[in-house]
């Protein structure tokens, strides 16, 4: 599942890298007729104004994937501090912050995201902004079990005894045993990313001038698709897109849990 689920995503990186050089036309011009139906000029067709959807969508994957990565990393800094800090600090600061997690968690998740996004603005950096605050929760609580597990451990008593700063603990001990847990939660999370980027831009919330496969979803949606008959090569592909980026991401952070997590294997 692990070799799957790498290969799907280098294909989309490959795509995301070499776009601009390996799409047939540039996305923004106007190439054929309207409507277009696939054919040799264009694969996919045409969309509304005569763009080929192809390229549409090839240069789209890097705006889709570059959100995602960018808000899962952003999502997994704030999740891996607030988690690290409870886990470790307990007490007071421990009920405080994880009050606060609850409440992200318990947030009626569709209403959140369209409020954060209709606040935040139409652009590529207000998406990531509200993404990541929409994600960091449920990493935050992961990486404190482990930060509780890891505050007990001899050689962090040892260094306390020694008289070592929290903060130097922290850093040196607590951060580095908590990072591979951060990057099987960041692999989740560009996941989750991708599909709420998607989700949003499907709703019209997403950046109007870049191109995404949310933008080729919802300009499908407005301009008729699924009465004139173009759905098939209009809507079919960037949903295929979507569903490989996250089964890829779905394949690996599996991989990575069981590499970490023996157990997860046999219970399997």
């Amino acid at each position: 599942m692990g070799r799957t689920g790498v290969a799907l995503l280098l294909f989309l990186l490959f795509l995301a890298g070499a776009g601009p050089w390996i799409a047939p036309y540039d996305a923004a011009a106007q190439t054929g007729m309207p409507f277009s139906v696939p054919s040799a000029a264009h694969w996919l067709g045409t969309n509304d104004i005569g763009q080929d959807i192809l390229s549409e969508l090839i240069v789209g994957t890097r705006v889709s994937l570059s959100i995602g990565f960018t808000a899962a990393a952003l999502a997994i800094v704030i999740g891996t501090l607030v988690g690290v800090i409870a886990g470790f600090l307990g007490g007071r600061t421990d009920t405080t912050l994880m009050r606060l997690v609850d409440i992200v968690l318990v947030l009626p998740f569709i209403p959140l995201m369209i409020v954060l996004a209709a606040f935040f603005g139409a652009s590529s950096g207000n998406l990531i902004i509200a993404i990541s605050l929409l994600i960091w929760a449920r990493p935050a609580r992961v990486i404190r079990s482990s930060a509780l597990g890891i505050r007990n451990l001899t050689y962090v008593e040892g260094a306390q005894a020694l008289g070592a700063s929290n903060l130097h603990i922290l850093w040196k001990h607590v951060l580095p045993g908590v990072l591979p847990i951060a990057v099987s939660q960041f692999i989740l999370a560009a996941s989750s990313s991708i599909l709420i980027e998607a989700s949003l831009a499907f709703l019209g919330l997403g950046d109007p001038v870049r191109k995404s496969w949310g933008t080729v979803l919802y300009y499908a949606q407005i301009r008729g698709a699924f009465l004139n008959g173009s759905w098939p090569w209009w809507v079919v592909p960037p949903g295929v897109l979507i569903s490989m980026a996250v089964l890829g991401f779905a394949l690996t952070g599996r991989a990575i849990e069981t590499a970490l997590f023996p157990r997860l294997q046999q219970r399997s």
